[in-house]
């Protein structure tokens, strides 16, 4: 890999991730994140990549309203680069739920792939 990507790419890869048509396809999931993939929940749970898959594959697609702001990416080597941004949902009973997120990705060679997430929740 010889070109850090822009972050409108990456922003797309991220975001394509909170689009429900996407987390209803296991296939377009399984294709963004790479294998050995680990997320650390904003619940404080660890999820590798299987139990990702499958948990997504029985969402029910009535989650609030999500609202991304302050991306910025930052390169950490010559194949992967770490995304931050907030994420603000807003659910119907008037509730709301502010997160700080963190991604690396990594190039594995023909595509950028998602490698670990975090989400913090901010109070």
């Amino acid at each position: 890999m010889n070109s850090i990507p822009s972050l409108e790419e990456i922003q797309s890869l991220e975001e394509a991730l909170h689009r429900p048509e996407t987390r209803r396809s296991r296939e377009a999931v399984g294709a963004l994140l790479a294998e050995g993939f680990v997320e650390f929940g904003a619940s404080g749970t660890v999820y590798d990549r299987a139990a990702v898959l499958d948990l997504l594959m029985q969402e029910s697609g009535t989650e609030g309203e999500l609202r991304t702001a302050n991306y910025v990416l930052r390169p950490i080597s010559n194949d992967a680069v770490l995304l931050t941004y907030e994420t603000e949902r807003s659910y119907r009973d008037g509730s709301r739920r502010c997160v700080l997120r963190s991604s690396v990705w990594k190039h594995d060679g023909l595509r950028w792939q998602m490698l670990f997430h975090q989400g913090t929740i901010r109070s």
